[in-house]
């Protein structure tokens, strides 16, 4: 069954789960920008997504536990990347409250985009099952 799912819903699904760690990763950087010391993080969205499609051979396999699934070590802390400050502050913080904020937004809407496409894909297949409601 999972097999059917990936061949009907392709990398959309996977990216849809790379979407949501960003956000959380991103909401953790916002919650620490008066955190000393903290290091802003971000997933490499293209990195994880191209291991996960069986990207080149240049970089490393991603593990999963089933075909197709994006494992959670992917999503780790090995899987994230720092990300440079623009203005570097004196307590060693590196969250810019609005990069990360637009970081945010843009990642949000990516989501929204990568969730309306498994939705329209579902319809099209309830379409097709249910004959479009001819009978």
């Amino acid at each position: 069954m999972s097999n059917i799912l990936d061949n009907v819903f392709g990398l959309s699904s996977q990216a849809l789960d790379v979407w949501q760690r960003r956000s959380e990763v991103i909401a953790s950087n916002i919650a620490n920008a008066d955190t000393p010391n903290y290091q802003a993080r971000d997933v490499d969205f293209r990195q994880v997504l191209q291991q996960a499609s069986g990207g080149d051979a240049q970089t490393l396999a991603l593990s999963a536990p089933t075909a197709g699934q994006v494992d959670a070590a992917a999503q780790s802390a090995e899987a994230l990347k720092y990300r440079v400050p623009l203005q570097p502050s004196l307590d060693g913080n590196t969250v810019d409250a609005q990069v990360e904020q637009s970081a945010f937004a843009s990642n949000m809407v990516h989501y929204q985009a990568s969730l309306s496409f498994i939705n329209s894909t579902i319809q099209q297949l309830r379409l097709a099952i249910n004959g479009g409601g001819q009978g």
